[in-house]
């Protein structure tokens, strides 16, 4: 599996019996996994980590949370340099997960919280709740199938986590448990082009591709003028650049080979010419890279 595909991060909260007591897992790392739901349509991963920081009249939390932006460790997971902690995420007085794991679930698990409803992109979210379960797994060696359960089956007369969230977006846990074991077995497949540096996509937008659409605007071009704007998007995405300030940038994708192309020929070429002609070697190396950004951005060989 592709264990770079999102970043996890970590940001703990302070050590207070209630919610984080700082006592390690009885196992060392995780013997299973509990997949939750918070239970709280509209709150945020962070929004959570400033609840459970300030949490003190009543005993609960989880290790981990996860929205549509951010995988958030709250507690140690032992994913990183930190050893896995306990958290407070199932009932010690319910006893199906020692039926079934032959540990309590505070003891042994990690409790995996989806976020989920209000302005909370489903599908994002849901991604990156498989993709954390499928690295845990893959991490301890675990099967999704025998040891991924939901808070639900833990304890099915109080809990309807994680699957109530799970049927907002139209998936069930069998679903989940195949994503999971999915993801698992995802190959890894380098791409046939590197992605352009953000500033060198913005460098090329703003001394060349914007202009040429302001001259089309002031010529009454319109093919022009929709042209260089898609150019530009293109560029944008190539380099991770949302396309409209305060968005999500689309996934990163190749840049094609039409538009490297044009970009070369109708003005890095020329400007190159012309510092050779004045003995300009810097310019020359200048637009020389510039060229292959390009080209590989496009998948085009360098010269």
């Amino acid at each position: 599996m592709d264990k770079t595909k999102y970043k996890i991060e970590r940001r703990y909260i302070n050590v207070r019996h209630n919610t984080r007591p700082g006592l390690r897992l009885k196992t060392g790392s995780p013997a299973f996994f509990v997949a939750h739901d918070t239970g709280n349509p509209g709150a945020s991963a962070d929004n959570h980590y400033t609840y459970f920081n300030n949490l003190t009249d009543r005993s609960a939390s989880a290790q981990v949370f996860i929205d549509d932006t951010k995988i958030l460790e709250i507690i140690p997971t032992g994913t990183g340099p930190d050893s896995a902690e306990r958290a407070w995420h199932v009932l010690y007085n319910v006893k199906t997960d020692n039926e079934r794991f032959g540990y309590d679930a505070n003891d042994a698990a990690l409790g995996i919280e989806l976020c989920y409803g209000g302005k909370i992109n489903f599908g994002e979210a849901y991604k990156r709740f498989v993709w954390y379960l499928a690295y845990c797994c893959d991490k301890w060696g675990k099967n999704p199938s025998t040891h991924i359960a939901s808070h639900k089956q833990l304890d099915p007369a109080r809990k309807a986590d994680c699957e109530q969230a799970l049927l907002a977006g139209k998936k069930t846990l069998k679903d989940l448990i195949m994503d999971v074991a999915a993801e698992m077995a995802a190959p890894i497949i380098a791409p046939d082009f590197k992605p352009l540096p953000a500033n060198i996509a913005q460098s090329l937008i703003d001394n060349y591709v914007s202009p040429a659409w302001y001259a089309s605007h002031e010529a009454g071009d319109a093919v022009g003028k929709t042209h260089f704007h898609n150019l530009a998007d293109n560029l944008r995405v190539a380099a991770g650049i949302p396309l409209e300030p305060g968005k999500a940038a689309q996934p990163l994708t190749k840049l094609p080979k039409s538009n490297a192309q044009e970009i070369i020929f109708r003005w890095l070429q020329p400007a190159w010419f012309a510092a050779h002609q004045f003995g300009d070697s810097a310019g020359k190396t200048h637009y020389h890279n510039l060229a292959n950004y390009l080209r590989r951005a496009a998948g085009i060989p360098e010269e």
